[in-house]
C-alpha cells in the first residue's frame, strides 16, 4: 500500500458524495468516484450517529485495516474510495466485514466502467 494517497479534504468527500457512485452493504458503505490523477485515493468516515469516541475509534481502525487489507489489492487507479463507517461496522465479523467490502468494490468497478463507457 505504498502507493496510497489519503483523502483529507472536505471537498474529496463532497465531490465523492455528489458525483460517485454508492455501494450500501450492512457494515460499511463505500462511495466512488473518479478523478484526474493516475493513482487511488481513500477516505474513512465515523460519524457521532454511530457511537461514542470509542466506538468511532474503533469503526476507523477497521476502516483503515479493510482500506490495507482489500481496498488496496482491489483499488482501480484514478478513483477516490469514501469508506463510511456503520453502527455494525464495530461489531460485525471480520470474515462478513471483508466478503461485504469485496462485494461492494465489484459493484462499485462495474458501476464506474459503465458510466466511463457512457461518456
Amino acid at each position: 500500500m505504498s502507493d496510497k494517497h489519503i483523502i483529507s479534504a472536505r471537498p474529496g468527500f463532497i465531490r465523492a458524495r455528489n458525483h460517485g457512485e454508492k455501494a450500501i452493504s450492512k457494515g460499511v458503505i463505500i462511495q466512488a468516484v473518479r478523478h484526474d490523477n493516475s493513482h487511488w485515493r481513500y477516505g474513512l468516515t465515523a460519524t457521532k450517529k454511530i457511537g461514542n469516541a470509542v466506538i468511532r475509534n474503533r469503526v476507523r481502525r477497521r476502516l483503515r485495516a479493510i482500506a490495507k487489507q482489500v481496498l488496496a489489492p482491489l483499488a482501480m487507479s484514478g478513483v477516490d474510495y469514501v469508506l463510511i463507517g456503520r453502527a455494525t461496522t464495530a461489531t460485525s465479523q471480520w470474515a462478513e466485514l471483508i466478503n461485504e467490502v469485496e462485494k461492494s468494490l465489484r459493484y462499485l468497478h462495474r458501476k464506474l466502467g459503465d458510466a466511463e463507457k457512457q461518456g
